[in-house]
């Protein structure tokens, strides 16, 4: 409540009216007790010599000072006062109200000390005779040039005294009314002086609450409404200001929004200060839960925080490729020191290369496996045809059949030529797909009777489980039919004899899903993720022969009639492809 400017006002406003008052009220009432203490003074002194008077006639008359205690206590009466007539040598002749046989020498008092010095005495001092504080003035008496004596009277000052307390309390109650009303007019003065200021601090309240584009402060004409035009001034920069900066950081959270690279900024404890939501989907890492933890706590990996120590340490910018094996990414990863923006700042940038180097493995592997693939038959005929020039036209029968297994490798090469092209445009998107309703049961049975010769052949049995109410799918049937005879003669190839194949197609999450299952040989776990890329044989298919570009080619056509194709299988236990086709309206 004091820390209020309405109190920081009031009270010294108070406490000075308090402090005037009580030093008026000093000054009036010592004033008031030194006048009538001057007054009593100049009364006791003439009542002092008319005494004397009396004593020098009387003795003029009589000259016995026997009768001057009885004269003293007459006196005494008239003046209402105590009277005592002492002679020259301090010896009490006359007493008004003690027993002057029993009281002490009086010349060494003050007033009468006084008065031989001066012709006149007076103190102030608390009788011990009567018990309280009296007045005392003294005058010699002198009777034909010879001092016979002095003349002293003196009133006690308790109504002098009650006069003061009695002016005191008054000015007490008036200092206290004063107060009172300085208070209520301080109260008032700082009301009105303070009101702008509340009007001023609400309006500041209210632009902290609801920003600089708050209602303009009213002014007055005074200091304060110079303060509060200021003020609107100020608001009305801020708000510029704030508009602008929104507009920067708008801008700023789009590109960091929109951002394919990671982004982080990091603060000369290692502790993150913030990071876009690509970052976020790189490492798998929230925002809320990496922004003020420390960079090793966030991202958990040694390569990142050794790439900022280095950047801090050299204060330079640096390079480096991060690979994150558990997550299977590949990054660039960039540190440069924010010195001059941020002080003790560095800014990590992360782009992610995983989908590059996938692709210039890719590029190796078909370099690869296409070499591997073309050099067998390459060099097939190349020692057919050598045979054939040392001699073996010679003879018919041997050049008949010689000639018949160029045919072969010639055959496998233009097949793999033409897979390789029919790959490309259906990669490409060249080649044109004829959407229609196509019912399930005639593209698995269609595709079963193009290959039952060669399943009979090798020992294989088959069964087709479909129920007769599934609904067509919307597909281009004579491509459709191409998927399910690629994936039905690889389950031909690699199951032994005895063994069966399964066709399924049940409805499955708003489409048909074909089921092609075996109980060949199987697919290892290592093998399994990458069956589905171009050339890629597992050790088994290259010992079978083959392209390796059949599945490639079912995943990419599957993938143009909007579905999804996989695969599940345990070595030894048969293998079982998926893909998924959806229905037609």
């Amino acid at each position: 409540m004091f820390h209020s400017i309405r109190w920081r006002i009031a009270i010294p406003y108070f406490l000075l009216i308090l402090a005037a008052m009580w030093g008026l009220g000093l000054y009036i009432s010592r004033f008031v007790r030194q006048s009538q203490l001057s007054q009593m003074e100049r009364e006791l002194t003439a009542e002092a010599l008319l005494i004397g008077d009396f004593w020098k006639q009387s003795m003029a008359d009589t000259g016995d000072q026997k009768r001057l205690d009885f004269l003293a206590k007459n006196w005494s009466e008239h003046l209402d006062a105590r009277v005592t007539l002492i002679s020259s040598d301090g010896t009490v002749l006359g007493e008004s109200h003690e027993d002057r046989e029993q009281m002490e020498n009086h010349l060494e008092r003050i007033e009468v000390q006084q008065a031989i010095a001066e012709g006149r005495g007076m103190s102030i001092r608390f009788s011990r005779t009567v018990g309280y504080e009296m007045m005392y003035v003294a005058v010699p008496v002198v009777v034909a040039g010879t001092e016979i004596g002095f003349a002293r009277v003196a009133l006690p000052l308790v109504e002098i005294d009650a006069n003061v307390d009695q002016l005191q309390r008054s000015i007490f109650v008036a200092t206290l009314l004063a107060a009172i009303l300085a208070i209520m007019i301080a109260f008032a003065i700082t009301q009105y002086t303070t009101r702008p200021l509340v009007e001023l601090t609400g309006a500041v309240k209210t632009i902290a609450m609801q920003g600089p584009q708050a209602k303009l402060i009213p002014t007055t004409k005074d200091e304060i409404g110079q303060l509060a035009r200021a003020f609107n001034d100020m608001r009305r920069q801020l708000r510029n200001q704030f508009s602008n900066l929104e507009k920067e950081r708008s801008k700023l959270a789009a590109v960091l929004e929109q951002m394919t690279d990671g982004l982080l900024i990091v603060d000369d404890q290692g502790k993150v200060q913030l990071m876009n939501p690509a970052a976020e989907r790189m490492f798998g890492v929230s925002i809320a839960a990496a922004v003020g933890n420390s960079l090793a706590e966030a991202l958990r990996h040694h390569q990142i925080v050794d790439l900022w120590q280095r950047s801090r340490k050299t204060g330079e910018g640096q390079v480096e490729a991060i690979e994150i094996s558990t997550m299977r990414m590949f990054f660039q990863g960039v540190a440069i020191p924010l010195e001059d923006a941020l002080p003790g700042n560095t800014l990590l940038l992360f782009q992610d290369l995983t989908h590059v180097r996938h692709l210039e493995t890719v590029r190796r592997d078909f370099i690869s496996n296409i070499s591997h693939e073309l050099r067998t038959p390459l060099a097939s005929l190349k020692a057919l045809t050598e045979t054939l020039q040392e001699g073996a036209l010679e003879d018919p029968a041997a050049a008949r059949r010689f000639l018949s297994r160029i045919e072969t490798e010639v055959d496998s090469l233009a097949l793999m030529v033409q897979e390789l092209l029919e790959l490309s445009r259906i990669e490409s998107g060249k080649v044109p797909l004829h959407f229609t309703a196509a019912s399930p049961i005639n593209l698995l049975t269609n595709a079963a009777d193009r290959l039952r010769l060669q399943a009979e052949r090798s020992g294989l049995t088959w069964e087709i489980e479909i129920s007769e109410d599934i609904p067509d799918v919307f597909a281009d049937p004579p491509r459709l039919e191409q998927v399910i005879v690629n994936l039905l003669h690889n389950a031909i190839k690699f199951t032994s004899r005895d063994g069966k194949i399964v066709l399924k197609a049940e409805p499955y999450n708003g489409m048909v899903l074909f089921v092609i299952k075996d109980s060949g040989v199987g697919i290892s776990k290592e093998d399994l993720p990458r069956i589905f890329e171009r050339f890629y044989k597992t050790d088994k298919a290259r010992a079978s022969g083959g392209t390796g570009l059949g599945l490639s080619i079912s995943r990419h056509l599957v993938e143009a009639h909007g579905g999804r194709i996989w695969a599940e299988s345990m070595e030894g236990k048969g293998s079982s492809f998926y893909f998924t086709i959806p229905i037609a309206d």
